[in-house]
């Protein structure tokens, strides 16, 4: 069962992809999500790294959604959301975060690590989260809290590890 920290995140993450506020998302909201974050980085959704990071959010949209039983075009309020990823994430811990979000993640670091180090920067972070509504003072202080081995850099591993740790009421930064 959902936790009300976890209601309460996820409402929020269905508010943020609900941009019209119509009280539903569907596949159009994920799409524009990419855009932006592909936008910030100046990034062509037809280049290797923006085609990835499309095809992760689309990906996981189309999980979510053949889940629900609405297929691709179909379109979730916020209850039957919240049931989806209680199911694929929530009940099924790290194998669920692995299946459904880490090629999101994944895709967003590679996009984000643009000096190619493998690893994300404090600038490159920064970066990210001003294309998904994160003021700058924000991003920081969420940077120091998710890089736990204190390298001053993000690996996917912390990256992953952080929106799990947000989802479950430890980390207050949302990521994704």
């Amino acid at each position: 069962m959902t936790t009300s920290v976890q209601e309460q995140r996820l409402r929020r993450r269905f508010e943020m992809w609900d941009k019209n506020g119509d009280g539903t998302i569907d596949r159009s909201d994920w799409a524009d999500e990419a855009q932006r974050i592909l936008d910030s980085f100046g990034e062509s959704e037809d280049s290797p790294k923006g085609r990835a990071l499309t095809d992760a959010y689309l990906g996981m949209w189309e999980h979510i959604a053949r889940q629900a039983g609405v297929g691709a075009g179909g379109a979730l309020g916020f209850d039957r959301f919240s049931q989806v990823v209680e199911e694929q994430l929530f009940e099924r811990g790290e194998a669920g975060f692995d299946q459904v979000l880490r090629p999101t993640i994944s895709a967003i670091a590679d996009l984000c690590d643009t000096d190619g180090d493998g690893q994300v920067s404090p600038q490159e972070f920064q970066r990210w989260m001003q294309a998904v509504g994160t003021d700058s003072a924000t991003a920081a202080t969420a940077f120091g809290r998710i890089d736990t081995d204190g390298d001053g850099q993000l690996s996917v591993e912390e990256l992953v590890t952080a929106v799990h740790r947000y989802h479950s009421g430890e980390l207050e930064f949302s990521l994704l």
